[in-house]
């Protein structure tokens, strides 16, 4: 009988829970699983205490079973560059012997797959996290159009932060300049399933987030089927 693919996700947040989109989307087709870096805050100064035990997390979730790993975390990823992205990425896979990805991988991944070039950004971010995430995506070739956050960097706020709130900020920043072709929600801890699908069907165009997005990547990094019916158009495509 085929066993269940055990996916190993490293969050932010202390507690070390698997976030709620992994179950919404997959239900019981995957087994997830996550170790905690307990950041102090979103933002360069909550990260610098914890991003050197990203690897420590990883080998722990390696011996607890883990075929694939991501750092669920999207500024924490980006914050030092795509450089640094790069060799982290490649850090882990060398500590654990098994694929791993981060969330900014996944977003590039995502919003390549979604056919978006020119992308309208809504975030929970500080202003200097707006900055580099424009860098870091324009590094990747896309333009951002647009962007503003709500400049939360409290870790229980940023799960706090309603579907209304994020609606309305993704048309905000997307109305700044109809030419995006996309809009992209960043920060993992934000809930965004519900506002992809009222955004997609408002404003006719491909949204994707940061959680959504990770969870698709690391799935697919996997080899397994990443898609989800109800969940918009990323979860929706052929693979």
């Amino acid at each position: 009988m085929a066993t269940t693919p055990c996916i190993g996700l490293i969050v932010p947040p202390a507690h070390g829970e698997v976030p709620q989109d992994g179950a919404d989307l997959y239900g019981s087709r995957y087994r997830f699983i996550a170790r905690g870096l307990g950041i102090g805050g979103v933002s360069p100064e909550g990260f610098a205490p914890v991003i050197d035990t990203v690897l420590d997390r990883a080998r722990e979730l390696r011996a607890a079973g883990a075929e694939v790993i991501s750092l669920m975390g999207t500024s924490i990823s980006f914050y030092r560059g795509p450089e640094f992205t790069e060799s982290l990425r490649a850090a882990m896979q060398e500590a654990t012997g098994v694929p791993c990805t981060t969330m900014s991988h996944a977003i590039v991944a995502a919003l390549r797959r979604l056919g978006i070039r020119r992308v309208a950004v809504a975030t929970s971010y500080i202003d200097e996290l707006n900055d580099k995430l424009v860098a870091y995506l324009a590094h990747a070739g896309f333009t951002v159009t647009a962007i503003e956050g709500m400049s939360i960097t409290g870790v229980k706020e940023v799960g706090e932060v309603s579907t209304k709130a994020l609606v309305d900020l993704s048309k905000k920043v997307h109305a700044q300049d109809t030419s995006a072709d996309g809009v992209f929600i960043s920060c993992g801890g934000l809930l965004t399933l519900d506002a992809i699908r009222q955004l997609e069907g408002d404003l006719g165009l491909p949204v994707t987030a940061s959680s959504p997005a990770g969870f698709w990547d690391v799935v697919r990094l996997g080899g397994w089927d990443p898609l989800s019916d109800g969940f918009g158009r990323l979860f929706g495509g052929s693979t």
